[in-house]
């Protein structure tokens, strides 16, 4: 009677369908009701009023019309709600884009911006649909820390010259250091009435925060200081005198005019957008999972950013992105699902459309002391410094990738820190391999990796002298090969039977395969014989695509049927 085989499971590869469908759609198929209706419609316009006057303070510090970023919140907000692969990810204008953005108009204007956001969204539509965004977690947790303290340093250095009313003769320096002796060329030019209005709107932010956090302390600082300039009459810079205030209807999208010298130029800032939109967006849905239980799709959340970054071009906004604090105060508002997004930008609209005169009275200081506060909680101060004590590892890719962001930019900043990131992670990962030479006799015993006994290691080898038992343990990969192949080579020219243990090798790359190829071959010219034990069906399809096979070696199961192998042979060999 045949004896019944276990059932073998295989995880199913998911389909299209189950990568690229948007949230909402599965929001709405599991039943929506007017509960759930009414809970989205409140996180919806709580996040409104946050985004309302951060997004106009992030355009202007982007160099752009304060407007921008409110078409910016709208247009990316919405198509961010209704096609993200994230149940709660509000989109819109990030502090963390003023560097890039602010860079891409001073050096090519706004349709330069323009042509880079459409590059930009059509980059991130195919490392969506190239299922790239799963490794976007890949980045080492001190670079995202460094660029992150980088970029609040650059927001906050860009705020001085309105948080302290100063008088400029020219245009302020884009760099951190030559922007930072121009202004303190211009400190005869201080403005106290501009210091007075950041310093209640920094003071209304913060305790408001503290002692009512309930509340939108963001919009009650900005129309305090509203309020209190208009009525005192207080000499400082207002959104009307310095834009002449802000439109009442979205415009109809239009494409820039562009040749092939701006599209070449504009891939540059392209690259930045893409890179700084997937990281910034698949962090955040990152946080909203841990918060909420769920789990994104990061590839649909790629394809919806890239969707997002080019409607909001078509109708003049800036870079748009997934907002980590935007985010969390949706999930804190009690927000059901993707909804919420849209109605956030349905409330934004409604905003723009009514009270759009009001916004004229906004003084330039307020909205650069609601970017200094943003600044400041950008910083990750407890997780900045446990890095700096945990390791010079660490250490070396904090400082590093937050110096290149603050005085080079921000891409360079990003890729060197992940570049050092990934070779120190190599450097480990290669002092982490060991290889264990078992030559008779044999009396110790080795731990069992699978339950923590003790098994006799070399399984009656002490028998045999003309037998070398080697074990590697660990990822064998090109970091390691170096190392490795020096071991083998001691004994590869003996005249000895070869068990290699690679029961405890749970990768090996074609550099690996490489090593134990020469070695093998090395081995046969010196009339032993070469058995590979242990090695997972993984490993073994690696070795016999690079020429590890029969005739030149053989495969075990464990040291015991090698052991088996080899007894075997001798008999045959006597009799």
């Amino acid at each position: 009677m045949d004896q019944a085989r276990p059932a073998i499971h295989h995880q199913a590869r998911p389909t299209f369908a189950e990568l690229f469908t948007p949230k909402l759609v599965t929001v709405l198929r599991e039943g929506y009701h007017l509960k759930q209706l009414r809970a989205d419609v409140i996180a919806g316009l709580t996040v409104a009023i946050v985004a309302l006057p951060l997004s106009m303070a992030i355009a202007i510090a982007s160099h752009v019309e304060p407007e921008r970023g409110l078409f910016t919140a709208i247009i990316g907000g919405f198509i961010v709600g209704a096609l993200g692969g994230s149940r709660f990810q509000i989109g819109g204008p990030a502090g963390a884009f003023i560097v890039v953005v602010a860079s891409a108009v001073d050096q090519h204007g706004v349709d330069g911006l323009i042509l880079a956001m459409l590059m930009a969204g059509a980059f991130l539509l195919a490392a969506g649909y190239l299922r790239l965004g799963a490794y976007v977690k890949f980045i080492p947790y001190p670079v995202t820390v460094g660029f992150t303290a980088g970029i609040a340093v650059i927001i906050l250095s860009s705020q001085l010259h309105d948080l302290f009313g100063l008088t400029l003769p020219g245009k302020e320096p884009g760099d951190l250091l030559p922007r930072l002796i121009a202004l303190g060329r211009a400190a005869g030019t201080v403005n106290p009435a501009a210091i007075a209005v950041a310093t209640l709107t920094i003071g209304i932010i913060v305790g408001m925060k503290r002692w009512r956090p309930s509340w939108p302390g963001l919009l009650v600082a900005v129309a305090a200081a509203s309020l209190a300039t208009t009525l005192l009459g207080l000499p400082v810079e207002t959104i009307g005198t310095q834009f002449g205030g802000i439109p009442r209807i979205l415009p109809d999208p239009t494409l820039p005019a562009f040749d092939a010298h701006k599209l070449v130029s504009a891939i540059p800032d392209a690259i930045s957008f893409a890179l700084l939109g997937a990281i910034e967006s698949l962090l955040s849905a990152v946080v909203a999972d841990g918060m909420t239980g769920r789990r994104h799709r990061s590839n649909c959340e790629l394809v919806a950013q890239g969707i997002a970054n080019i409607g909001s071009a078509l109708f003049g906004g800036i870079c748009v992105t997934g907002l980590i604090a935007r985010t969390a105060t949706n999930i804190r508002a009690g927000a059901h699902g993707p909804l919420s997004g849209i109605f956030h930008s349905a409330f934004l609209l409604l905003f723009m459309v009514v009270a759009a005169p009001l916004a004229s009275y906004i003084p330039l200081a307020a909205l650069a002391g609601v970017l200094a506060t943003v600044a400041w909680n950008m910083v990750e101060k407890p997780a900045f410094l446990a890095l700096i004590r945990s390791s010079w590892g660490d250490a070396l890719v904090l400082l590093v990738t937050f110096g290149l962001v603050i005085f080079r930019d921000l891409t360079t900043g990003i890729v060197i820190g992940f570049a050092l990131g990934a070779l120190l992670f190599i450097g480990r990962m290669a002092r982490s391999v060991e290889v264990e030479a078992h030559v008779p006799p044999v009396t110790d015993d080795r731990a069992d990796d699978e339950n923590g006994g003790r098994l006799a290691y070399d399984l009656g080898s002490a028998t045999d002298p003309d037998t070398v038992i080697y074990r590697i343990s660990g990822a064998f990969f090109f970091g390691a090969a170096a190392t490795v192949a020096t071991v083998l080579d001691r004994i590869a020219d003996q005249s000895k039977n070869f068990i290699l243990d690679c029961s405890a090798v749970p990768f090996l790359d074609s550099t690996a395969a490489n090593v134990i190829e020469s070695t093998v071959h090395k081995a046969g010219r010196a009339g032993g014989r070469f058995i590979i034990a242990g090695a997972s069906s993984q490993v073994r399809r690696t070795l016999i695509s690079h020429g590890v096979k029969r005739p030149l070696v053989t495969y075990a199961a464990s040291i015991r049927d090698a052991r088996a192998q080899l007894d075997e042979k001798a008999e045959t060999r006597l009799g």
